[in-house]
């Protein structure tokens, strides 16, 4: 009897099991796509000559355009290289930008915790924003919105001061912790 329910309870949430396991395989392996959208995650996105693509979106990884992109570029954790023109945004978070000489980029450059660098005859329509990481540019950059440049010294330095007074205030109370606990030990009297 016994017997007969552990085998009944194991064949139902097998069955669970293997639809949860569907489930997840039919969605893992599938690239989000839409009409001449690329997003992918962990794996590069390489826009070939004379390709067009319309948005370009990665996650932990890179994208390569040396053709066209007629919407935005964004990527997280990974690196954006620009060959040829980007028709509108180009956005990266922890990673670097790099405009090749003679790019374009009609609308805007933005960039967290990386650096930017634009190469010799580069034209961006709007702004470029390198905030707390570098910006380089080639000669005869045109840029026709703002340019801003926060250095990472300026997140970076009082995250420091911060880190320094945590750690100070954790040994001072160890050492406090510590003077207590011999104060109540005892020592054997001098010879």
């Amino acid at each position: 009897m016994i017997r007969r329910s552990l085998s009944r309870n194991f064949a139902r949430n097998l069955g669970r099991i293997a639809a949860v396991a569907l489930f997840c395989g039919a969605f893992a392996s599938a690239h989000a796509r839409a009409e001449q959208d690329q997003v992918q995650f962990f794996s590069d996105i390489h826009v070939s000559s004379g390709e067009t693509v319309h948005d370009a979106v990665c996650f932990f990884c890179s994208v390569d355009l040396e053709g066209k992109a007629t919407g935005d570029v964004v990527v997280f954790f990974g690196n954006t290289h620009i060959a040829t023109e980007a028709h509108h945004d180009v956005v990266n978070f922890f990673g670097h930008v790099t405009a090749d000489d003679n790019a374009t980029i009609d609308h805007d450059i933005v960039n967290f915790f990386g650096g930017i660098r634009l190469g010799n005859n580069v034209h961006v329509g709007e702004d470029v924003v390198a905030m707390f990481g570098s910006l380089n540019t080639g000669e005869n950059v045109t840029i026709e919105g703002d340019r801003v440049s926060q250095p990472a010294i300026l997140f970076y330095g009082p995250l420091i001061f911060l880190v320094v007074v945590l750690v100070l205030l954790i040994r001072e109370f160890r050492a406090y912790r510590r003077r207590v606990f011999l104060r109540n030990y005892g020592y054997p009297p001098h010879p």
